[in-house]
């Protein structure tokens, strides 16, 4: 697989979301949930995404036994910040220094791991300033806890106070065909600072793969409640799904192999690196989705796929 370069941080061109093998997409199974990530791994995936929230620890548990024997082969990232403890109707979204070192240390615990190679602020912090924050992250590199910094859901002011207390290689945000917003929120501080997007939920949390049945979203999967995939708008972004499928049937290829594949194709217009991490249970889907990186798509096919995200109903949470 080929290789993107984060500022110093080099990984596979697409890595993998494990956020579903643990909660929020229905139900997964630990031993199909070890055997994709190691495939994954097989396959050149090498950037691997969790985070301390992902059922309460339990991700981050699987993602360190699966990689207990591979970590050479890993580039380990992880997320910290949202606090649950007082239930999801009163999480709050914490970055006080002593609350950032706890946090890694205990995900260092759960990982079963000496160092984390990207470690994320998961939110903007409400209980500490950024500076704080990223100060006290900025320790931990220094400590050899962590690898490189990054941030997610963030805009150019809050990126910009961020990078200078200590240099971010990467901001998380969701990006697709029909979520575009940090092309307007936060492009113009990466470009300028040189900060890479890891785009998550590429395929739209699995709307745009075509293969998602909504009447069958069990009460464990939050999709059943989003306002893109429920009622009537759940009914008017199939046409964005059909726009997608035609594109996809006339190169014979999956319809998220095309989604992917114009997530890929944007680096070179955002004038920064990119880096999908689709999440997947099973591996099935991950060789699809790692095989999207063969599609190439036309002038012609991203004419016709760049105006879908006006054409989508619903906000995106």
């Amino acid at each position: 697989m080929r290789t993107v370069a984060m500022r110093d941080l080099t990984v596979s061109a697409q890595g993998l979301g494990c956020m579903g093998m643990s909660e929020w997409y229905g139900a997964a199974d630990w031993d199909e949930s070890i055997a994709t990530i190691n495939r994954a791994l097989d396959l050149g995936v090498t950037l691997l995404d969790t985070a301390d929230i992902y059922g309460a620890g339990h991700n981050e548990v699987l993602v360190g036994r699966a990689i207990a024997r591979r970590r050479d082969e890993v580039t380990l990232a992880t997320k910290f910040g949202v606090d649950r403890s007082g239930g999801d109707a009163n999480r709050v979204i914490r970055g006080e220094a002593a609350y950032v070192k706890r946090a890694c240390e205990t995900s260092l615990l759960r990982l079963g791991v000496d160092v984390i190679d990207l470690y994320y602020l998961h939110r903007p912090p409400q209980t500490a300033e950024i500076e704080e924050t990223v100060g006290a992250m900025g320790e931990l590199v220094q400590e050899g806890k962590v690898r490189h910094l990054g941030l997610s859901e963030v805009d150019s002011a809050l990126l910009r106070r961020a990078h200078a207390v200590h240099p971010i290689t990467a901001v998380q945000s969701e990006y697709s065909l029909w979520t575009r917003d940090v092309e307007t929120v936060a492009l113009d501080a990466m470009r300028e600072l040189g900060v890479a997007l890891v785009p998550y939920s590429p395929l739209g949390r699995g709307f745009l793969t075509g293969a998602l049945d909504l009447t069958s979203l069990d009460e464990k999967d939050f999709r059943g409640r989003n306002p893109r995939f429920a009622g009537e708008a759940g009914t008017a972004n199939q046409l964005i799904v059909e726009a997608v499928r035609k594109v996809a049937d006339g190169k014979g290829v999956a319809p998220a192999q095309v989604a992917l594949a114009w997530v890929h194709a944007q680096a070179g217009r955002l004038g920064v690196p990119v880096v999908p991490i689709p999440g997947t249970k099973r591996v099935r889907w991950l060789e699809q989705n790692v095989a999207a990186l063969d599609v190439e798509l036309t002038e012609d096919d991203l004419a016709r796929l760049d105006p879908l995200a006006a054409q989508v109903v619903g906000a995106r949470y």
